[in-house]
């Protein structure tokens, strides 16, 4: 008996973080599979950059649009209800890098919260809405392993992260009986623009497997959401065969 697969083709993704990092290269394959993407960020240069560099037989489109703020959440939405008429997967990816809490202004740390966290919870109610006037849908948070390994340094991220991860796991139950599934992918070290260190150093951690590749999270992010309607990848954790910080 053959496995049932998800088909991306003319699915309507909302893709949050989509300019930069696991975001960018997320919205490059997702359009590669024929989807049709609405993402946004702070910027419009690099979310123009975005936007050009996705190709493929999908659609990728672009709003400028803050996810800290609730009429940031409301501008997005009204784009997908416009541009998209619908929404059929919200992949939540939009975060910030931060400092210990003690090193941070409070409006800073405030802020790091508003993205990371509160911008999810937002996302996810504004999804589960129209989600469940259409019997269907499915919600993929991207997370971290910080949540696990709390390194030195990582105090209000590991917050955010930890808060996403007992929101994801407890809303699947939730929603359990609206046919909308709920996954979260945990990364580890990453190159993207949220690491502090070089470009180089960057690339000698990949090489000696410290250090991920974006498209390898996004590779996993498309592995989940082409799971069959009958299977829900609850948390998939993937990080370097040598984690870079622990």
């Amino acid at each position: 008996m053959a496995i049932e697969h998800t088909d991306l083709a003319g699915k309507r993704i909302l893709l949050t973080g989509g300019t930069t990092g696991i975001g960018r290269a997320t919205l490059n394959l997702l359009v590669g599979e024929g989807a049709r993407v609405l993402t946004f960020g702070r910027h419009e240069k690099e979310l123009n950059n975005a936007l050009s560099a996705a190709e493929g037989s999908g659609e990728a489109i672009g709003i400028a649009a803050d996810s800290a703020t609730a009429d940031g959440i409301s501008k997005v939405f009204a784009s997908v209800d416009e541009k998209l008429g619908g929404i059929d997967m919200l992949v939540a990816c939009a975060a910030l890098g931060a400092e210990p809490i003690h090193e941070m202004a409070e409006r800073d740390w405030r802020y790091v919260i508003e993205t990371n966290l509160v911008g999810y919870l937002a996302c996810a109610k504004a999804a589960i809405e129209r989600m469940e006037r259409q019997g269907s849908g499915h919600l993929l948070f991207v997370g971290s392993i910080s949540t696990d390994i709390k390194a030195e340094g990582e105090s209000v991220y590991s917050a955010t992260k930890a808060g996403v991860q007992a929101f994801a796991e407890t809303l699947r139950k939730e929603i359990a009986d609206k046919n909308i599934k709920v996954s979260v992918v945990q990364p580890g070290s990453v190159d993207t623009d949220m690491q502090e260190c070089s470009e180089e150093e960057k690339r000698e951690a990949v090489a000696r497997h410290q250090m991920l590749q974006a498209e390898e999270i996004a590779e996993a992010i498309q592995f989940i959401l082409t799971r069959s309607q009958a299977s829900d990848v609850v948390n998939l954790r993937i990080e370097p065969r040598i984690q870079k910080t622990s």
